[in-house]
């Protein structure tokens, strides 16, 4: 039982740091659960004192003479448990006589009364402690697996972007849906039961081993014939659903690109040839889900024949012994009582084993640690008035290095753009501006304070960030441009979109600034969809502004209409471009040029034509000749 106690073990040590959160419903619902169990093990007494009082013994037969003939060496323990629970049986009828009828004994109103309620009220007693049992553990685990999907996300949001680079989308998405979703099943329709059965079983078998000790430790011994199947058929399922997890990530990640690149697929007559590959996934989710459903469905005739078995190896021990079929009985209806949650029990070890492989991806994810790290002690961050300094600043991804000791400095107003080739680190330089990496050696200093003892969010409140990649969410216009500045008022909202030249267009839509964008922003144009972003900036009102290739996607006449928005947002403001289209670049103060990581040009616009060096070459190459 080691393994699969581990994997118990696994999930609830994973699961008590939520789990206390509610503690007192955690508990009240094991409390219950056990008071759940000590009444379905005093239903078998209970049985057995109806059946006696029904027919009672004419000759009971004397236990000695039974202790005689099967002598064991444990007789010496033996004889002091027969003699407690003898004792205990007869002060507990001898209680409770007077309120029962009994066979050839005239019936008065006490017996009436009692008989009325004994079993009733042990059976009601059973059933709402169950209900409420399972109702507070269900509430617990509704609200412990809420919180586990909240966590998830905040993790993965606090990880830095190399992690998202190296990382799947299905594997992400699974890890916060699929994985919890799996753990909710094991707790929400295991954690009632994992306290009811096995307290059940042990309430029955102390009731049994009150009864008859020799016959329930007999059982006992026999016990270990039901348990080995189980557990080695949860290794087998434990190993499909491992399986299963993986390809469904695969599954997933290739649905994601599908559909994102549809187009594409559409485009290049790709359909069959992204079916066969979702086709390939699939069969193999077919070929581990047969394997777990027949490892499963395995579970419950094993079970079912080695009781069988088990039972009639009891009849004959029951018979040889010399009992009377009277006798016989309760202890019958013991080891039925017990059948049902036997079953159950071995269910959990089938689900536990199941839900494993996702409590381990999701312990992996929470132990992540973000490469960019928040500092112990963070200095102060005033608003930005000064320059945004680069040291001696190197970095890579791995073994290669993008930026090759890059020193730039740039005072507060002015506006620098970045040009270079593909590859030449412009894109990597702006996200260690904003702190998504940090550098490999040398430092980057914000109103000469080194980013790496500011917090990330101070940083990035001073920042504010157009990109080519144009982020629209599924949500209201007016959402989605307050996203710049949560809590942004309706006035704030409307007067960043005018400065953006995008109140017009959004005041036509049938909902203005309610009007729902849908996914992607499918709605809207291309140059209305990079407006809403540039409203958003707007309205962050950040002393620095980040144009990340702004325009690239856009044709000519929404470039147009899209610079004109850049050119407002990029007043009074530090700004920082970088652009592949160099004409984009004409209003800029000065101008970088990268080339392998390096800065090689560094100038303004005519100056750096003059110059006729890379940039030029680079200019000449769009059609843009020095005046």
């Amino acid at each position: 039982m080691g393994r699969p106690m581990g994997n118990l073990r696994d999930i609830l040590r994973f699961g008590w740091p939520y789990l206390r959160r509610y503690r007192a419903r955690f508990f009240a619902g094991i409390l219950l659960g056990l008071v759940f169990s000590a009444v379905s093990g005093a239903l078998v007494p209970a049985a057995s004192l109806v059946m006696n009082r029904i027919d009672p013994p004419t000759s009971p037969r004397p236990a000695e003479a039974i202790a005689e003939r099967y002598k064991t060496p444990f007789d010496s323990i033996r004889a002091p448990v027969e003699k407690w629970a003898r004792e205990s049986k007869e002060a507990a009828f001898e209680a409770l006589d007077p309120w029962l009828p009994k066979a050839r004994r005239p019936l008065d109103w006490k017996q009436a009364v009692g008989v009325l309620i004994l079993l009733p009220l042990l059976m009601a007693l059973r059933g709402f402690t169950g209900y409420f049992s399972s109702y507070c553990l269900g509430w617990v685990t509704e609200r412990v697996i809420n919180d586990m999907q909240v966590d998830v996300l905040k993790k993965l949001h606090s990880l830095s972007l190399d992690y998202f680079n190296k990382s799947q989308l299905g594997d992400l998405t699974a890890r916060v849906q699929s994985d919890t979703a799996w753990l909710h099943r094991s707790l929400n329709l295991g954690l009632s039961d994992l306290v009811k059965e096995p307290s059940t079983v042990l309430f029955v078998f102390l009731c049994l081993l009150a009864m008859d000790p020799q016959m329930t430790l007999f059982v006992l011994v026999l016990l270990p014939a039901c348990i080995l199947p189980v557990i080695v058929l949860g290794k087998k399922i434990r190993r499909a659903a491992d399986r299963s997890v993986t390809t469904k990530v695969s599954q997933s990640s290739l649905l994601y690109e599908i559909l994102t690149g549809i187009r594409v697929v559409k485009a290049f007559n790709l359909e069959a040839y992204q079916a066969d590959r979702f086709s390939d996934y699939a069969r193999d989710l077919v070929r581990h889900g047969v394997k777990g459903v027949q490892a499963k469905e395995l579970v419950n005739p094993i079970i079912e024949t080695v009781t069988a078995f088990v039972f009639g190896v009891l009849l004959i021990f029951l018979f040889s012994s010399g009992r009377e079929p009277k006798e016989m009985m309760p202890f019958i209806i013991g080891l039925v009582a017990v059948y049902t949650p036997f079953k159950k029990i071995a269910g959990l070890h089938v689900l536990f084993e199941q839900s494993s492989a996702g409590v381990r991806r999701l312990g992996q994810i929470l132990q992540e640690r973000p490469t960019v790290a928040e500092p112990a002690q963070a200095s102060a961050i005033p608003a930005f008035s000064r320059s945004l300094r680069l040291k001696n600043v190197s970095f890579g991804y791995g073994d290669r290095t993008i930026l090759h000791d890059v020193n730039l400095d740039i005072p507060a107003g002015q506006r620098v753009g970045i040009a270079g080739e593909s590859g030449s680190g412009k894109s990597t330089l702006l996200n260690l501006l904003f702190r998504f990496y940090d550098p490999t050696s040398g430092s980057i200093e914000f109103d000469g304070v080194d980013l790496r003892s500011l917090r990330t969010d101070d940083l990035r409140r001073q920042m504010a960030l157009v990109s080519q990649e144009i982020v629209l969410f599924d949500q209201s216009v007016a959402d989605n441009i307050a996203c710049g500045k949560l809590g942004a008022s309706r006035d704030e909202i409307e007067a960043a979109a005018r400065a953006a030249f995008a109140d017009e267009f959004i005041r036509e839509k049938p909902g203005g600034y309610d009007e729902r964008v849908t996914e992607r922003g499918a709605n809207l144009s291309g140059g209305q969809r990079q407006r809403l972003c540039i409203a958003r900036a707007f309205v962050r009102n950040a002393p620095l502004l980040i144009l990340d290739e702004a325009t690239a996607s856009l044709d000519t006449q929404a470039e147009a209409e899209v610079q004109k928005s850049i050119d407002a947002l990029s007043e009074r403001r530090t700004v920082v471009c970088v652009a592949h289209r160099l004409s984009t670049l004409a209003n800029m103060d000065r101008i970088i040029v990268l080339r392998q990581g390096r800065i090689v040009e560094d100038g303004g616009f005519k100056e750096l034509l003059k110059r006729g060096g890379l940039f030029a070459a680079m200019a000449r190459g769009q059609g843009i000749e020095s005046a």
